[in-house]
């Protein structure tokens, strides 16, 4: 299954207090929320996280796997420095950051605080989707489950406004989806095929 990723722009807050330090939080995935991708328009439904392997995930900048991660989730324990929660509309993070010993964290945490990063992105695979709107030229993918989920990442260019949200999918990131459009495409037209022939013969 290839990795697709999805750059979304929501209201992420840099906070502090006692026992987290300075730390992010914010809500990366949203369900319900529809989406134009450019070839077709893109909605997570409720429940696609229900099964969701969030085993290992790293937060990054920029998806830039050169640097070293700034939290990290492990099976999302207390432990963990990235905590995940999912509840009726998708999923919320927190990122506790070592603005202390870590300059990165500390520029991050200072730039959302300043409002000069509000965006976030995270590159995950679809296990299940289904389309609608196949014979338009604007069809829509439903995403119903998405199997993993590798990393989560700030991100400095977010696009596609929609309210609060915004969201860009970079073109290598929409090569899976394309593919399954185009298979669902296919099919409906073999089905479509079906039918005018079975129509053709019950004339006869």
């Amino acid at each position: 299954m290839k990795k697709e990723t999805r750059t979304l722009e929501f209201e992420v807050r840099a906070e502090q207090n006692e026992e987290h330090g300075h730390y992010l939080t914010g809500r990366p995935i949203v369900y319900g929320s529809r989406t134009d991708l450019g070839p077709f328009d893109e909605i997570i439904e409720a429940g696609a996280l229900d099964a969701t392997d969030l085993k290992d995930v790293r937060f990054l900048v920029n998806h830039n796997t050169d640097m070293l991660p700034l939290a990290r989730s492990r099976n999302n324990n207390t432990n963990s420095t990235m905590q995940m929660s999912i509840d009726d509309e998708g999923m919320v993070i927190r990122v506790d950051l070592d603005t202390e010993n870590n300059t990165e964290a500390r520029n991050l945490y200072s730039a959302v605080n300043r409002g000069d990063v509000s965006g976030m992105s995270f590159m995950f695979t679809t296990d299940e989707d289904s389309w609608e709107d196949l014979e338009s030229d604007h069809p829509t993918r439903h995403i119903r489950g998405i199997g993993k989920v590798f990393e989560v990442s700030a991100v400095t260019f977010p696009a596609y406004a929609e309210t609060s949200i915004q969201a860009r999918a970079i073109p290598e990131a929409l090569e899976s989806a394309m593919e399954s459009l185009e298979s669902a495409q296919a099919r409906a037209q073999e089905r479509a095929d079906r039918i005018r022939k079975i129509k053709l013969m019950l004339e006869v």
